[in-house]
């Protein structure tokens, strides 16, 4: 089973009545749907999202010489489709890996805040004073008997 806890790479093989194929799990992968993880098919040059349940059982350990080999043979298309695939979850990565940003800045809060007029303040609710003077000329919007 794949152990990200020794190396945030882990390297094995997904053994399945289709054939062996290397694959390669990632730590800093964005979490994958409830039950699910992602793995670097190399077999299919791409980045698979699999059911955990099924595939837990058929995933094993590659030793040292083959994990150093694998890591030679597939490095440059694991690093390319890697890559590509953070890039279409960017998004999601850093929302889970960055502190928050607020969206308006400090600085431009402060200049939002001293833009301000008087009438900015005033609440526009039903009712309110505002909008009962403005109305105060006996317009009813409804019929005239």
């Amino acid at each position: 089973m794949y152990n990200t806890v020794k190396t945030p790479i882990w390297y094995g093989e997904l053994r399945t009545a289709r054939g062996n194929a290397i694959v390669i799990h990632d730590k800093q992968f964005p979490e994958a749907s409830a039950g699910r993880i992602y793995l670097y098919n190399t077999q299919r040059d791409s980045i698979i999202e699999y059911a955990e349940e099924i595939v837990q059982h058929n995933l094993h350990d590659l030793d040292k010489a083959a994990a150093k080999a694998a890591a030679e043979t597939y490095g440059a298309a694991w690093n390319s489709a890697r890559s590509e695939f953070m890039g279409k979850h960017e998004g999601w990565v850093e929302a889970i890996s960055s502190k928050h940003k607020p969206l308006i800045k400090k600085e431009a809060q402060k200049d939002l805040d001293s833009n301000k007029t008087p009438d900015d303040d005033l609440d526009l609710d039903d009712g309110s004073e505002s909008q009962d003077r403005e109305f105060a000329d006996g317009w009813s919007g409804g019929l005239e008997e």
